[in-house]
């Protein structure tokens, strides 16, 4: 296309969750009450782990990790579909929405990378007792938190090079309710049909084999708890039943949009809606509920 004759995109018009005015002004308090929610409920699990040295261990130094990564997930697109409720033009500039999917991948790479450190310090804890200690040092602690954080960025960049140098010359509708990459890119003037491939070859192996390795490492973990009866043992199977939850609730969304990509299912939007703004609320709902050692210190920190 001749780029001469065309002019830039500035900005993109997003589709969210459409309907009669009275239906957008129950969304706005409904996701309002959400987002506050998840805010609130996560970074109360960081102060709470912050404040409370029976909890100073790295099973809840990592935990209070992913409730400050989930914070941020549901940060990056919730507050501005919430105010384009409000709105009758739901726009975002071309800048906020390169923004978007940089910080979409970030914090989601950084949680997968996150997730697949809790399950490494389950199965030390479970299959090595004797050797937890030396084997998950501060050290390593730090190093897993900070390697999770430099994959996700990593992982953000590799992709976002390439779409923040495509040509938009519209259209420029977005049929969700943030900048989704899989739909930004089939907006771009260009044959972009190999670029496609490859970027979604390599957020699907990302996906389904964090995914995989992490159903094998539980999976281990579980024939080793079934050959324990005692109390310590049972409390294990209770914490596990967590993680597995967590990652699935996870997964499940990240890898059913990626493996149809080519096929826009209205229940992706709902999907996606279901893994910015809901699943961060639930996982420190499921860390929390069944855990009487954060619900204790949570009752002592509002003493």
């Amino acid at each position: 296309m001749d780029q001469g004759n065309t002019s830039r995109v500035t900005e993109f018009v997003l589709h969210g969750l459409s309907g009669p005015r009275e239906l957008q002004l129950f969304y706005f308090i409904f996701f309002t009450l959400l987002y506050l929610s998840t805010v609130v409920g996560n970074l109360l699990i960081v102060l709470t782990v912050l404040s409370e040295p029976a909890l100073h261990t790295p099973m809840y130094f990592l935990l209070s990790n992913l409730s400050f990564i989930d914070a941020c997930l549901s940060t990056f697109a919730t507050p501005k579909m919430i105010v384009d409720f409000l709105m009758e033009q739901k726009t975002i500039s071309f800048e906020g929405c390169m923004a978007q999917i940089f910080f979409q991948h970030t914090f989601a790479g950084g949680e997968m990378m996150l997730l697949m450190a809790m399950a490494y310090d389950r199965y030390v804890a479970i299959c090595r007792p004797l050797h937890y200690a030396a084997i998950m040092s501060i050290r390593k602690c730090i190093g897993l938190v900070v390697g999770s954080w430099l994959i996700g960025v990593l992982h953000s960049v590799s992709q976002f090079v390439f779409i923040v140098n495509l040509s938009f010359c519209g259209p420029n509708h977005v049929d969700n309710f943030f900048c989704d990459l899989l739909l930004v890119i089939k907006l771009a003037c260009t044959d972009i049909y190999i670029l496609e491939v490859l970027m979604l070859s390599y957020s699907d192996i990302m996906s389904i084999s964090s995914f995989l390795l992490l159903l094998i490492s539980y999976t281990v973990i579980l024939v080793t708890v079934r050959r324990r009866t005692s109390a310590g043992m049972a409390k294990a199977r209770a914490t596990l039943t967590a993680h597995v939850t967590v990652v699935t609730l996870f997964f499940g969304p990240c890898i059913f949009i990626y493996v149809w990509p080519f096929n826009n299912f209205p229940v992706n939007k709902l999907l996606s809606v279901f893994y910015t703004v809901f699943t961060p609320l639930l996982n420190p709902l499921i860390y929390t509920l069944r855990n009487k050692e954060v619900i204790s210190a949570m009752q002592k920190l509002r003493r």
